[in-house]
């Protein structure tokens, strides 16, 4: 019987090669490695809770079986992590003998000068140590970094993607519909991570909680009603108030306004303005420091 306590994204993190999803050529890509024994400097890019971090333990800990060093470059990202933690652990030989990896996790956290002394240590300590890096964003990643790195996109289709979270449904005997279920997939999709939680929140709400984000009354409320009217004080606390919607997640609501824009009734010329408008900041929002501020200008902008 599952505890209310369980955290089902914990529970369900994939531990071995063959309790991931993944690409059938990204999964013979690792097979090989496990055959090898070895690996070269890998950067891993996808969505968040796509995978990428459970992949790069799956390595260290599964194929390699080997020492290895995380650090969260999110929370790490100066320089000085580089001069002391990446570079006291690359420089010595490994305990049990063979190669070392250094797990350097969100890396397109790091500042710009942490991937330039990154880039050093990858080449000064090349044969003791290994490098895995992982990133949301591959453009944040400088030039010379990926230049040193086999870079993997980590995707996979929607039908495994379906596959694995009718699994979950199975095992912890989940009572939800087809279309409650299809609404947790097309609310999640790839993000296995919010896929899960939106599973568990449906289980322990017994179905009561909706698990559809119900973003097209968002931006109704915000495009039909409050952006005409020129309330634009209003509009920013509306969106602040109901972050809860999509999770806090900026990525997500970009698209979905822009697919929102793509089926709405506007003239074609004005469809146009306003998805070229989505797309400029959509792609400001991954460098921005505040993605909120970002949106909210956004819809200033936008020429309805």
């Amino acid at each position: 019987m599952m505890k209310i306590t369980d955290i089902w994204c914990e529970k369900y993190r994939p531990t071995t090669l063959d309790e991931i999803v993944l690409k059938k050529d990204t999964l013979q890509y690792f097979k090989n490695v496990q055959e090898s024994g070895n690996v070269p400097n890998i950067l891993f890019v996808g969505r968040p809770g796509i995978g990428k971090t459970s992949l790069s333990k799956i390595v260290v800990n599964n194929l390699l079986k080997c020492q290895y060093l995380y650090i969260n470059a999110s929370d790490e990202n100066g320089i000085d992590t580089i001069r002391t933690k990446v570079i006291n652990f690359a420089q010595t030989k490994s305990l049990f003998g063979g190669i070392k990896v250094i797990i350097l996790d969100e890396c397109d956290g790091l500042s710009i000068d942490a991937q330039k002394a990154l880039r050093n240590s990858m080449e000064e300590f090349h044969e003791v140590t290994r490098f895995i890096l992982t990133a949301n964003y591959k453009h944040k990643i400088i030039p010379a970094l990926q230049s040193r790195c086999q870079i993997l996109d980590i995707v996979y289709d929607k039908s495994d993607y379906i596959e694995k979270l009718i699994s979950i449904v199975k095992k912890e005997d989940v009572k939800i519909s087809k279309e409650e279920f299809l609404k947790v997939v097309n609310n999640s999709f790839p993000d296995f991570r919010k896929g899960i939680n939106n599973l568990q929140q449906y289980f322990i709400s017994e179905g009561k909680e909706e698990v559809d984000s119900n973003l097209d009354s968002f931006f109704t409320d915000i495009i039909d009603n409050l952006l005409p009217q020129k309330k634009y004080t209003n509009i920013r606390k509306y969106i602040i108030e109901n972050e809860h919607l999509f999770s806090n997640d900026y990525d997500l609501l970009f698209r979905k306004l822009f697919d929102h824009l793509y089926e709405c009734s506007l003239s074609e010329d004005k469809k146009r303005d306003c998805l070229i408008t989505v797309s400029k900041y959509f792609y400001q929002n991954s460098q921005c420091i505040d993605q909120e501020i970002n949106f909210y200008s956004c819809i200033l902008d936008l020429s309805i």
